[in-house]
Protein backbone atom coordinates (compact mmCIF):
# COMPACT_ATOMS: atom_id res chain seq x y z
CA UNK A 1 0.00 0.00 0.00
CA UNK A 2 1.13 3.68 -0.73
CA UNK A 3 0.21 6.64 0.61
CA UNK A 4 0.14 10.13 -0.48
CA UNK A 5 -0.23 13.29 1.55
CA UNK A 6 -0.41 16.89 0.61
CA UNK A 7 -0.29 19.81 3.02
CA UNK A 8 2.16 22.32 4.73
CA UNK A 9 5.79 21.22 5.44
CA UNK A 10 7.07 24.49 7.88
CA UNK A 11 8.64 25.80 10.89
CA UNK A 12 6.72 26.45 14.34
CA UNK A 13 7.91 28.42 17.07
CA UNK A 14 6.42 26.97 20.20
CA UNK A 15 5.85 28.01 24.04
CA UNK A 16 4.70 25.55 27.09
CA UNK A 17 4.97 25.58 30.01
CA UNK A 18 7.74 23.28 29.99
CA UNK A 19 10.18 24.89 27.31
CA UNK A 20 10.62 26.96 24.51
CA UNK A 21 11.73 26.16 20.69
CA UNK A 22 12.23 28.94 18.45
CA UNK A 23 12.50 27.19 15.25
CA UNK A 24 11.45 23.16 14.74
CA UNK A 25 10.37 21.62 11.62
CA UNK A 26 6.47 21.37 11.46
CA UNK A 27 3.69 21.63 9.57
CA UNK A 28 0.48 18.91 9.23
CA UNK A 29 1.88 16.79 5.88
CA UNK A 30 5.25 16.78 8.15
CA UNK A 31 3.75 14.91 11.02
CA UNK A 32 1.19 12.82 9.18
CA UNK A 33 4.36 11.28 6.59
CA UNK A 34 6.75 11.05 10.01
CA UNK A 35 3.98 8.75 11.22
CA UNK A 36 2.43 6.53 8.40
CA UNK A 37 5.74 6.20 7.55
CA UNK A 38 6.08 3.31 9.97
CA UNK A 39 3.61 1.62 8.42
CA UNK A 40 3.67 1.81 4.54
CA UNK A 41 5.35 3.50 1.49
CA UNK A 42 4.65 7.61 1.95
CA UNK A 43 4.96 10.66 -0.81
CA UNK A 44 4.77 14.05 0.74
CA UNK A 45 3.25 16.57 -1.53
CA UNK A 46 4.40 20.32 -0.14
CA UNK A 47 5.84 23.83 -0.80
CA UNK A 48 8.85 24.98 0.99
CA UNK A 49 11.40 28.02 0.63
CA UNK A 50 15.40 28.50 0.79
CA UNK A 51 15.25 28.26 4.40
CA UNK A 52 14.78 25.08 4.29
CA UNK A 53 17.96 23.07 4.35
CA UNK A 54 19.49 19.19 3.52
CA UNK A 55 19.19 19.04 7.64
CA UNK A 56 15.43 19.70 7.49
CA UNK A 57 15.22 17.69 4.13
CA UNK A 58 16.84 14.66 5.72
CA UNK A 59 14.21 14.28 8.49
CA UNK A 60 11.93 13.10 5.39
CA UNK A 61 14.32 11.07 3.53
CA UNK A 62 16.64 9.13 6.48
CA UNK A 63 13.21 7.74 7.54
CA UNK A 64 12.12 7.00 3.72
CA UNK A 65 9.75 9.26 2.79
CA UNK A 66 9.88 10.40 -0.84
CA UNK A 67 10.24 13.74 -1.16
CA UNK A 68 10.30 13.85 -5.20
CA UNK A 69 6.81 16.21 -4.80
CA UNK A 70 8.58 18.95 -2.73
CA UNK A 71 8.94 22.19 -4.15
CA UNK A 72 11.12 24.81 -3.06
CA UNK A 73 11.12 28.33 -4.11
CA UNK A 74 14.29 30.02 -4.55
CA UNK A 75 14.06 33.84 -2.56
CA UNK A 76 11.05 33.04 -0.18
CA UNK A 77 10.93 31.60 3.12
CA UNK A 78 9.05 28.87 4.72
CA UNK A 79 5.38 28.67 6.16
CA UNK A 80 5.95 29.81 9.68
CA UNK A 81 3.76 29.54 12.72
CA UNK A 82 4.46 30.88 16.26
CA UNK A 83 2.02 29.64 19.24
CA UNK A 84 1.92 29.48 23.11
CA UNK A 85 0.26 26.78 25.04
CA UNK A 86 -0.19 27.70 28.82
CA UNK A 87 -1.47 25.38 31.45
CA UNK A 88 -4.53 24.15 29.51
CA UNK A 89 -2.45 22.10 26.85
CA UNK A 90 -5.67 21.43 24.34
CA UNK A 91 -5.72 25.06 23.55
CA UNK A 92 -2.95 26.53 21.15
CA UNK A 93 -2.78 30.81 21.14
CA UNK A 94 -1.45 31.45 17.97
CA UNK A 95 0.98 34.42 18.09
CA UNK A 96 2.25 34.84 14.55
CA UNK A 97 1.48 32.91 11.20
CA UNK A 98 3.31 34.06 8.08
CA UNK A 99 1.97 32.02 4.78
CA UNK A 100 5.24 33.16 2.78
CA UNK A 101 5.56 30.39 0.08
CA UNK A 102 2.45 28.81 0.96
CA UNK A 103 0.17 31.56 0.26
CA UNK A 104 0.59 30.24 -3.25
CA UNK A 105 0.48 26.84 -3.22
CA UNK A 106 -1.57 24.78 -5.93
CA UNK A 107 -0.55 21.54 -5.96
CA UNK A 108 -0.31 19.65 -9.51
CA UNK A 109 0.56 15.93 -8.37
CA UNK A 110 3.18 13.84 -10.02
CA UNK A 111 1.89 10.39 -11.43
CA UNK A 112 3.63 8.71 -8.93
CA UNK A 113 1.83 10.38 -6.69
CA UNK A 114 -1.47 10.31 -8.03
CA UNK A 115 -0.77 6.51 -8.07
CA UNK A 116 -1.37 6.20 -4.69
CA UNK A 117 -3.68 3.45 -3.07
CA UNK A 118 -4.17 6.22 -0.18
CA UNK A 119 -4.18 10.00 -0.05
CA UNK A 120 -4.44 12.01 2.89
CA UNK A 121 -5.56 16.08 2.61
CA UNK A 122 -3.90 17.74 5.39
CA UNK A 123 -4.67 20.82 6.66
CA UNK A 124 -4.95 22.98 3.26
CA UNK A 125 -7.77 25.01 2.06
CA UNK A 126 -10.92 23.14 0.70
CA UNK A 127 -11.05 24.19 -2.67
CA UNK A 128 -7.32 22.57 -3.07
CA UNK A 129 -8.57 19.45 -0.96
CA UNK A 130 -11.03 18.48 -3.41
CA UNK A 131 -8.83 18.96 -6.35
CA UNK A 132 -6.27 16.52 -5.14
CA UNK A 133 -8.36 14.15 -4.90
CA UNK A 134 -9.79 14.82 -7.61
CA UNK A 135 -6.35 14.03 -9.43
CA UNK A 136 -5.89 10.98 -7.04
CA UNK A 137 -7.95 8.40 -9.11
CA UNK A 138 -6.25 5.32 -7.89
CA UNK A 139 -7.04 5.71 -4.32
CA UNK A 140 -9.35 3.98 -2.84
CA UNK A 141 -9.26 5.36 0.45
CA UNK A 142 -9.32 9.23 0.97
CA UNK A 143 -8.77 11.45 4.14
CA UNK A 144 -8.80 14.50 5.08
CA UNK A 145 -7.85 17.09 8.09
CA UNK A 146 -9.29 20.55 8.59
CA UNK A 147 -9.34 23.14 11.36
CA UNK A 148 -11.39 25.98 12.70
CA UNK A 149 -10.09 28.46 10.02
CA UNK A 150 -11.18 27.01 7.19
CA UNK A 151 -14.73 26.41 8.64
CA UNK A 152 -15.55 30.03 9.98
CA UNK A 153 -14.01 31.28 6.13
CA UNK A 154 -14.81 28.05 3.66
CA UNK A 155 -17.79 25.99 5.74
CA UNK A 156 -19.69 25.10 2.43
CA UNK A 157 -16.15 24.47 0.19
CA UNK A 158 -15.52 22.22 3.10
CA UNK A 159 -18.67 20.27 3.16
CA UNK A 160 -18.39 19.83 -0.79
CA UNK A 161 -14.65 18.84 -0.32
CA UNK A 162 -15.65 16.28 3.10
CA UNK A 163 -18.36 14.48 0.67
CA UNK A 164 -15.42 13.47 -1.48
CA UNK A 165 -13.62 11.46 1.35
CA UNK A 166 -14.02 8.77 3.06
CA UNK A 167 -12.31 9.47 6.67
CA UNK A 168 -12.60 12.74 8.24
CA UNK A 169 -10.11 13.85 11.09
CA UNK A 170 -11.06 16.90 13.23
CA UNK A 171 -10.77 17.99 16.89
CA UNK A 172 -13.51 18.22 19.20
CA UNK A 173 -14.14 21.76 19.17
CA UNK A 174 -14.25 21.40 15.80
CA UNK A 175 -16.65 19.05 15.09
CA UNK A 176 -18.91 20.71 16.78
CA UNK A 177 -18.25 23.93 14.82
CA UNK A 178 -18.67 22.73 12.15
CA UNK A 179 -22.35 20.44 12.49
CA UNK A 180 -23.53 22.80 15.35
CA UNK A 181 -24.10 19.41 17.47
CA UNK A 182 -22.60 19.28 20.85
CA UNK A 183 -22.72 15.65 21.42
CA UNK A 184 -19.43 13.99 19.60
CA UNK A 185 -21.72 11.02 18.58
CA UNK A 186 -24.37 12.74 17.08
CA UNK A 187 -22.35 15.04 15.42
CA UNK A 188 -19.99 12.32 14.05
CA UNK A 189 -23.14 11.00 12.53
CA UNK A 190 -23.86 14.25 10.90
CA UNK A 191 -20.63 13.96 9.19
CA UNK A 192 -21.22 10.14 8.33
CA UNK A 193 -23.96 11.67 6.89
CA UNK A 194 -22.44 13.26 4.08
CA UNK A 195 -20.62 10.39 2.72
CA UNK A 196 -17.44 9.35 5.10
CA UNK A 197 -17.02 6.41 6.46
CA UNK A 198 -15.27 7.13 9.68
CA UNK A 199 -14.69 10.37 11.95
CA UNK A 200 -11.47 10.53 14.03
CA UNK A 201 -12.15 12.67 16.94
CA UNK A 202 -8.78 14.03 18.31
CA UNK A 203 -8.99 15.11 22.02
CA UNK A 204 -5.51 16.49 22.53
CA UNK A 205 -3.92 15.25 25.58
CA UNK A 206 -6.75 12.73 26.42
CA UNK A 207 -6.24 10.64 22.70
CA UNK A 208 -8.37 10.37 19.99
CA UNK A 209 -12.05 8.13 19.27
CA UNK A 210 -13.08 6.96 16.41
CA UNK A 211 -16.90 6.76 14.92
CA UNK A 212 -17.04 4.04 12.20
CA UNK A 213 -20.43 3.12 11.34
CA UNK A 214 -22.13 2.26 14.60
CA UNK A 215 -19.16 1.40 16.55
CA UNK A 216 -17.19 4.05 18.99
CA UNK A 217 -12.99 2.88 19.14
CA UNK A 218 -11.39 5.41 21.71
CA UNK A 219 -7.15 5.27 22.47
CA UNK A 220 -6.68 7.49 25.42
CA UNK A 221 -3.47 9.86 25.16
CA UNK A 222 0.08 9.88 27.58
CA UNK A 223 2.09 6.97 28.11
CA UNK A 224 1.27 5.61 31.17
CA UNK A 225 -1.32 2.94 30.12
CA UNK A 226 -0.36 -0.31 30.05
CA UNK A 227 0.20 -0.97 26.20
CA UNK A 228 -1.18 -4.08 23.83
CA UNK A 229 -0.91 -5.48 20.04
CA UNK A 230 -4.24 -4.52 18.27
CA UNK A 231 -4.67 -4.35 14.84
CA UNK A 232 -8.06 -5.23 13.86
CA UNK A 233 -9.55 -1.28 13.83
CA UNK A 234 -7.09 -1.10 10.85
CA UNK A 235 -8.56 -4.26 8.94
CA UNK A 236 -12.09 -2.70 9.54
CA UNK A 237 -11.01 0.54 7.90
CA UNK A 238 -9.29 -2.14 4.50
CA UNK A 239 -5.83 -0.25 6.11
CA UNK A 240 -3.33 -2.90 6.39
CA UNK A 241 -0.66 -1.68 8.45
CA UNK A 242 2.94 -3.12 7.24
CA UNK A 243 3.42 -3.67 11.05
CA UNK A 244 1.80 -4.01 14.27
CA UNK A 245 0.05 -1.17 16.10
CA UNK A 246 0.59 -0.74 19.89
CA UNK A 247 -2.47 0.84 21.14
CA UNK A 248 -4.63 0.83 24.38
CA UNK A 249 -7.89 0.54 23.17
CA UNK A 250 -11.02 1.06 24.89
CA UNK A 251 -13.81 0.00 22.62
CA UNK A 252 -17.78 0.32 23.43
CA UNK A 253 -20.78 -0.60 20.72
CA UNK A 254 -22.07 2.75 19.67
CA UNK A 255 -25.97 2.46 19.15
CA UNK A 256 -27.54 2.31 16.15
CA UNK A 257 -29.84 5.41 15.46
CA UNK A 258 -33.46 5.21 17.36
CA UNK A 259 -32.22 2.08 19.22
CA UNK A 260 -33.59 2.07 22.84
CA UNK A 261 -29.93 2.45 24.22
CA UNK A 262 -29.23 5.78 21.65
CA UNK A 263 -32.12 7.12 22.79
CA UNK A 264 -31.59 6.82 26.69
CA UNK A 265 -27.91 7.68 26.27
CA UNK A 266 -28.82 11.04 24.06
CA UNK A 267 -29.24 13.34 27.03
CA UNK A 268 -25.59 12.68 28.44
CA UNK A 269 -23.56 14.36 25.75
CA UNK A 270 -20.18 12.75 24.77
CA UNK A 271 -17.80 14.96 26.50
Amino acid sequence: MTVTVVGSVAFDALETPFGKRDRILGGAATHFSLAARFFTDVRVVGVVGQDFGAEELDVFVSRGINTDDVEQVAGQKSFFWAGRYEDDMQVAHTLDTQLNVFAGFDPVLTAGARSADVVFLANIQPDLQRRVREQCVAASIAGLDSMNYWIESARDSLVEAIRAVEIVVLNDAELRMLTREPNLARAAREICDLGPRAVVVKQGSYGACLFNDGDFFFVPGGSRYTSLVYTDRLDALQIAPRSEVVVTPTTTRWPKRGSRRSRQSSSTGSG
